[in-house]
């Protein structure tokens, strides 16, 4: 059967570490699954650090990557989405896509899989999931931290698509987990309930940051404005005052704390670039390891 990585609970806690540990791997040991072989890399929102550490990925796996953007293929204007899964199935041994709606990943995957072809979907980002970051984040913790098993993951701001995977990958690890989101940006009841029966870590959730960082050993934070709310801007910092990681935020939390954040970073905004630049951060290690997750993510993908 085909692995798609739509979610990061599509994988199960073996088959996360067994990922992680092909990405810590020298890159020999991978293989080149992709040799002659292409990868669709669909953007409908552009990014940096994705686009580069896709196509680097896929060239490090022996493949040939081919980036389109979003009006190339029109999602639901120029074609259906499924009609352009089923076209890039044809072309490529695997299909990557950077999506506004998550429906439209689930939509591909459903569609090479109605045909029966062995292609695997991966979920670059969509509104619902960022999984490919939550590897490289996890990747990142167990290099700095060792065994991340009763670990503490403090995520401080907009509770969304990045805070929602890092929490289920750090979860399914057996990390704890600490949210500090304002009221309306926050994880609703459901939403914990959900993440509560995932793995056997636990999760909480409160509006203070220096709680929820008292004692972590992982300080992560995100961008308050994310592509397509501009206009929400100036709302949004209003909403965020006092959510900033400052060195009073780190200073309480475990003595070899890491700061993280999945870039890019609007600096003395969601954290002060004190932090950004201090002794604590991995920033730069986090954004290098999208590459060998992503690899490793493919190669598991193609076959184990």
């Amino acid at each position: 059967m085909t692995r798609h990585l739509l979610d990061v609970t599509d994988f199960s806690v073996e088959e996360i570490n067994a990922v992680l540990d092909m990405a810590d791997a020298p890159i020999e040991s991978l293989g080149t699954p992709l040799a002659s072989k292409g990868a669709s890399l669909i953007f409908e929102k552009p990014s940096n650090r994705t686009r580069h550490s896709m196509e680097m990925a896929v060239v490090q796996l022996g493949g040939h990557p081919i980036y389109t953007r979003g009006d190339e293929v029109g999602f639901d204007t120029r074609e259906p989405v499924e009609d352009v899964a089923r076209i890039m199935a044809g072309y490529h041994a695997v299909i990557a896509a950077r999506v506004f709606e998550h429906s439209t990943v689930e939509r591909m995957a459903a569609a090479v899989d109605a045909d029966g072809t062995p292609v695997p979907i991966v979920n670059m980002l969509s509104d619902w999931s960022h999984p490919l970051q939550a590897f490289a984040d996890a990747l990142t913790m167990r290099q700095r931290l060792g065994a991340l098993v009763g670990r503490t993951v403090a995520y401080i701001g907009d509770y969304a698509n990045v805070a929602r995977s890092l929490a289920e990958i750090s979860l399914l690890l057996g990390m704890k987990v600490r949210l500090a989101c304002p009221n309306g940006f926050d994880a609703g009841a459901a939403e914990l309930e959900r993440l509560a029966m995932i793995g056997d870590g636990d999760i909480t959730q409160t509006t203070r940051p220096h709680e929820a960082a008292e004692g972590a050993h992982a300080v992560h934070t995100d961008t308050w404005v994310s592509m397509g709310q501009e206009r929400e801007k100036e709302a949004r910092r209003r909403a965020f005052e006092g959510y900033a990681v400052d060195e009073s935020v780190m200073k309480g939390a475990a003595g070899d704390a890491i700061f993280m954040h999945c870039l890019p970073a609007h600096r003395d905004d969601e954290a002060t670039s004190s932090v950004m630049d201090g002794p604590n951060s991995v920033i730069f290690d986090e954004a290098e390891n999208r590459l060998h997750a992503q690899k490793a993510v493919m190669r598991w993908c193609l076959g184990r």
